[in-house]
């Protein structure tokens, strides 16, 4: 086993308890282990079973990737994108705070959550597929489909650790075996579709999304069967960096709007829409503002 080790800052105001509490969604600790000021996280790298350990302390990250191949040696500019990725450190929260921090609506919010940013997944790839596992049932049930699905159709790393699966490894199980873990048919028929449509290069999960390709992108998901629009935005929010996404079909989102505004009643899908329409092109991260202000840290 190799290991290969990089450092980098943090902004201040950086919420590492968010980060960490992200990642401990599932209590069972199959694919992500928190143990204190650290995460380890499995995954496959290059097709080859790694683990990465992520430390935070005070205003510095460092992140050490131990691959079980000797083959595979990544370059240091991966593992710098690779940590900056994973901490949300792409997205120009600063920005939005400067701009939203005195708004009277939501900036009392966003000064009691100041440094709040999306925590990523390692990779698009596993954001749709967590997307697609979410579709339509509760976080409960989704994260124990979700780990049913790692340990029958991923690997262990020599720590131990169950990686979360590539596309290479979802091609070799039987729909029997994912309709073990918990999959609908539908969802079944999803991901397959998905791992056909980047196997033929009929969408590249490697791209960066912006204001100017992501009604692209999001065409291009949705033409996907099993792929609606909530999981596309939770997608695009997760695994892209991308924070233009309208969450408003969230029902969280919706609760706490209706606290936020002190409604009677809790707001449609379609009102929030217009109502997040306003902060763009920042709804998703209005959205997680409003999933953090009345939920636990891992929103």
């Amino acid at each position: 086993m190799q290991t290969f080790s990089i450092q980098l800052s943090l902004p201040s105001h950086y919420l590492s308890s968010d980060f960490f509490a992200f990642h401990l969604r599932d209590q069972q600790n199959v694919a992500e282990i928190v143990d204190s000021n650290t995460l380890h996280k499995g995954l496959m790298w290059q097709q080859q079973a790694a683990k990465i350990n992520l430390r935070i302390d005070a205003q510095y990250a460092t992140l050490s990737l131990d691959i079980d191949s000797p083959a595979v040696i990544p370059q240091e500019s991966e593992l710098y994108s690779l940590a900056k990725h994973l901490l949300g450190l792409n997205q120009p929260v600063e920005e939005f705070e400067a701009q939203y921090i005195t708004d009277s609506v939501i900036g009392q919010l966003i000064e009691q959550q100041k440094g709040l940013r999306i925590y990523q997944s390692a990779d698009a790839f596993e954001a749709l597929v967590w997307a697609i596992i979410g579709q339509q049932i509760s976080v409960h049930a989704a994260i124990a489909i979700r780990r049913r699905f790692i340990q029958a159709v991923g690997i262990q790393h020599t720590s131990g650790i169950w990686c979360f699966l590539d596309i290479q490894q979802v091609g070799q199980v039987s729909d029997d075996v994912l309709r073990q873990t918990g999959f609908s048919m539908s969802k079944i028929i999803a991901l397959r579709a998905l791992c056909e449509a980047i196997e033929n290069q009929q969408i590249d999960l490697s791209q960066q999304v912006n204001h100017e390709n992501a009604s692209l992108i999001t065409e291009q998901l949705l033409k996907i069967r099993g792929i609606g629009p909530w999981a596309v935005s939770y997608a695009l929010l997760r695994g892209f960096n991308y924070l233009d996404g309208s969450l408003h079909g969230d029902v969280a989102v919706r609760r706490n709007l209706q606290t936020l505004l002190a409604g009677q009643e809790q707001p449609s899908a379609k009102e929030t829409e217009k109502w997040l329409a306003q902060y763009s092109p920042w709804r998703a991260l209005v959205a997680a503002h409003l999933w953090r202000s009345q939920s636990a840290a891992g929103y």
